[in-house]
């Protein structure tokens, strides 16, 4: 016990880390599932009084955000101003490109893996795929649950062949793809059919252990997304940009 009762360093700059990362994931979050929509302008005190914490750990957290491109910043010094960035066409392009690289390695590497682990991966790409087509055709789909389905899908084979430096990049980028999803999901829904005929050709690629066409289908997945949502887009608008 310290002498003193002060509480040592190490530990202090553990709670400090432990407050950053808690304002980081719930900001994250309310962006992500656009409680904070595009382009609504960032407050530092008003984050700080919504989420019940001081403005030190918000200042770190919108750092971290700004960086990952969750939030983009305008003017300088006393003028500077925070805002949720926009949803564009231009930026879905980029980020759906970027998660489908990152996909497609991951699904060479689980097709290059050993059968009976290609076998215990593939079985469960077509339990969700088959969930997923299900949930799309319901009278009623739930968006929710047809959104959950699909991401289950891909994190499958993304958990399956990548390495943690694969998986880490992946789990920084793919959230801001995914409000895009959340925020068009209504509009995709109609065209779902499509991508799960494009997810049976990656399970039957990872099943055949055949690398690069496993690359080539989860590429084609996110190319013909990115296309879908340009065209949703396109009729619906940008979200936060003017």
């Amino acid at each position: 016990m310290n002498p003193l009762g002060r509480t040592p360093r190490g530990s202090d700059r553990a709670a400090r880390s432990d407050r950053v990362s808690q304002a980081y994931m719930r900001l994250r979050d309310l962006i992500i599932s656009g409680r904070l929509a595009p382009g609504t302008r960032i407050i530092e005190t008003d984050v700080a009084t919504r989420l019940g914490v001081s403005r030190t750990p918000v200042r770190s957290a919108l750092q971290r955000l700004q960086q990952e491109g969750y939030i983009i910043g305008s003017g300088t010094g006393q003028q500077s101003r925070l805002a949720v960035a926009p949803l564009t066409r231009e930026d879905a392009r980029e980020l759906f490109a970027i998660v489908g690289d990152l996909e497609g390695l991951a699904a060479a590497w689980a097709a290059a893996r050993s059968a009976p682990d290609r076998a215990v991966t593939v079985q469960q790409m077509r339990k969700l795929n088959e969930e997923l087509a299900g949930a799309v055709r319901a009278d009623r789909p739930d968006h929710g649950r047809v959104f959950d389905l699909d991401q289950d899908f891909h994190r499958c084979f993304v958990l399956a062949g990548g390495g943690p430096r694969l998986r880490a990049l992946h789990e920084a980028v793919k959230p801001q793809t995914e409000r895009y999803v959340r925020l068009y999901i209504s509009a995709f829904v109609d065209d779902i059919d499509r991508s799960v005929r494009e997810h049976d050709l990656a399970a039957a690629a990872i099943e055949s252990g055949d690398p690069e066409r496993a690359r080539e289908a989860v590429l084609t997945n996110w190319r013909n997304a990115a296309d879908r949502l340009s065209d949703v887009i396109g009729r619906l608008g940008e979200r936060g940009n003017w």
